[in-house]
């Protein structure tokens, strides 16, 4: 199980939404670089990064602040927001970016995803976003008719890497995560899964290393980091714990 450290970027600063509410942002670094080195240092093992102006302009538009974290840090990054191409895709992975995650593109051009995870193995990644059961788009403006199970086995062969499935309702609320209807997705689907939105406490930690969930990949944590209710050396003690015993 890998516990991603979340880094959201918005007008180059390090923020957190509160259900993907760009009004309901709260910045915690000024500077994203230093942000995600101090994420390396505490031991995490991969950092997940999200361009929300990208997601909302349909291109990248924090690249600056993207480059820079990567100058810093050894550890692998998986980034979406604005990724609506294959030249787009090809440019960040050739910068350096580990995994690239593509989300209103896989919904309303899924032959972007399968020629990209073709051209590109293990380096694409899915991302889905559901409010009721319903996948959003647009970064999180608009909503589709489309499940996010549906979408998923569009790319049931493709090479896809991951599926990352965001509970819109939790995130940035600390509810704790949706893990019923993420593993859910997971046992519906061969695809490894990774929860996100509304990571709240240790509990969730706990949570994910239950045998009910071992099909999940991992799942990424933001502003329960952020705000201390989360301590990282004892989420990743318990994670290390965990692979040992297994």
């Amino acid at each position: 199980m890998i516990l991603f450290p979340a880094i959201d970027l918005k007008n180059g600063q390090c923020v957190r939404l509160e259900q993907g509410d760009m009004a309901r942002a709260t910045v915690f670094n000024l500077d994203p670089a230093a942000q995600a080195k101090t994420f390396e240092m505490q031991g995490f093992e991969y950092l997940h990064v999200v361009d929300l102006d990208g997601a909302f302009a349909g291109k990248p538009m924090n690249a600056q602040a993207v480059e820079a974290m990567l100058k810093v840090v050894k550890f692998p990054v998986q980034l979406g927001g604005g990724i609506r191409d294959l030249a787009t895709v090809e440019a960040w992975l050739d910068k350096g970016i580990r995994r690239v995650i593509i989300g209103t593109a896989a919904v309303r051009d899924p032959a972007l995803v399968k020629e990209a995870a073709t051209k590109f193995p293990s380096q694409v990644a899915v991302g889905l976003d559901a409010r009721d059961g319903k996948v959003a788009v647009e970064g999180w403006a608009e909503t589709s008719t489309v499940t996010a199970l549906d979408i998923a086995k569009r790319f049931e062969d493709a090479g896809v890497a991951a599926i990352i499935f965001t509970d819109i309702a939790r995130d940035g609320l600390l509810k704790g995560l949706n893990l019923d209807a993420t593993i859910a997705l997971a046992e519906a689907i061969s695809i490894p899964v990774i929860a996100s939105g509304g990571f709240a406490s240790i509990d969730d930690v706990k949570a994910l290393l239950k045998p009910r969930a071992k099909k999940l990949e991992g799942a990424i944590s933001g502003r329960a980091l952020y705000d201390g209710r989360i301590d990282p050396a004892e989420a990743l003690a318990l994670i290390r714990n965990a692979r040992t015993a297994a």
